[in-house]
């Protein structure tokens, strides 16, 4: 009866490479890369910083990625809630605006299902994108809250009923 250590130590040296080689492979394919994403103009904004140091590990009971870009996070396998930090301040809108937990939302579904939630009132503006076939985006919202808040609102979304017109000078004819 042979011992294993006996055969080992009398492989030939390719085997023990080959071995060692797909090891290697296997440990590494365990690994998730990194989500790579393109950061937005303000990355380097000193609020996205608070931001992402307080971001959740887990969004929509979805796990944190590593991502590759500054003022970014994303979360699930394959990625289905995707943050970017430092996006443009968005304009006035008429796409719906959401207040979830105190943070004004403006959605755009216009490439449903996958939706783009932008931050209104608050510079720098925070980009969700948010695969909903995969993930519910009130619940993302929600759990991004607290982190999204450290970037403070200077304004909110409102309504046709909170515009007032301006009056004008009507008068009737005689």
């Amino acid at each position: 009866m042979s011992h294993p250590f006996l055969l080992l130590r009398t492989a030939p040296l390719r085997f023990v490479t080959a071995a060692t080689v797909l090891a290697t492979s296997l440990l590494l394919a365990g690994c998730a890369t990194a989500v790579p994403l393109t950061p937005a103009a303000d990355a380097t904004n000193v609020a996205c910083a608070d931001v992402i140091v307080h971001l959740p590990s887990t969004v929509a009971d979805q796990a944190s990625r590593e991502t590759n870009a500054q003022a970014t996070g994303a979360w699930g396998d394959p990625a289905a809630v995707l943050l970017h930090c430092g996006v443009p301040v968005p304009a006035p809108t008429t796409l719906p605006c959401l207040n979830i937990n105190g943070i004004d939302w403006i959605e755009d579904d216009a490439a449903a299902p996958t939706y783009r939630y932008t931050t209104y009132g608050r510079d720098p503006a925070i980009e969700i994108v948010i695969d909903s076939e995969a993930v519910s985006g009130s619940t993302a919202l929600v759990d991004v809250a607290n982190a999204v808040a450290y970037v403070p609102a200077t304004g909110s979304c409102v309504g046709a009923e909170d515009v007032q017109l301006p009056t004008t000078g009507a008068t009737t004819a005689p």
